[in-house]
């Protein structure tokens, strides 16, 4: 199987599409981002990432139904697929493995 590489902002998004469990559309995405990182986010960066992670299989979408606060239009809910559940763990695994590998006194402090 080909390996995917995502890029920083594809794993956050991807992250936290997971954190919302079945909760995850641009604007919850967008604000559980700027929330948990404390970065500025742009939606539409998150509507990028979200169409590059849907092409690669990572994200599963579908329209929730039509509501009256967002005058008759309806949300496209966002969830991770197993490919993107083990491209996750992969980079959970990667790094944590890494971290490991570092000598105690390279980082002083930590």
């Amino acid at each position: 199987m080909k390996r995917t590489y995502l890029g920083e902002f594809e794993e956050v998004v991807l992250l936290t599409v997971a954190v919302l469990n079945g909760q995850a559309y641009g604007l919850s995405i967008t604000e559980e981002l700027e929330k948990e990182t404390g970065r500025s986010v742009s939606l539409s960066a998150v509507h990028a990432a979200l169409q590059r992670l849907q092409e690669k299989g990572m994200v599963n979408s579908y329209l929730g139904g039509a509501t009256a606060e967002r005058g008759g239009r309806r949300k496209r809910f966002f969830s991770v697929t197993a490919l993107g559940g083990q491209a996750l763990q992969d980079i959970r695994d990667t790094r944590n493995h890494l971290w490991n590998l570092i000598p105690k006194t390279a980082l002083p402090g930590i």
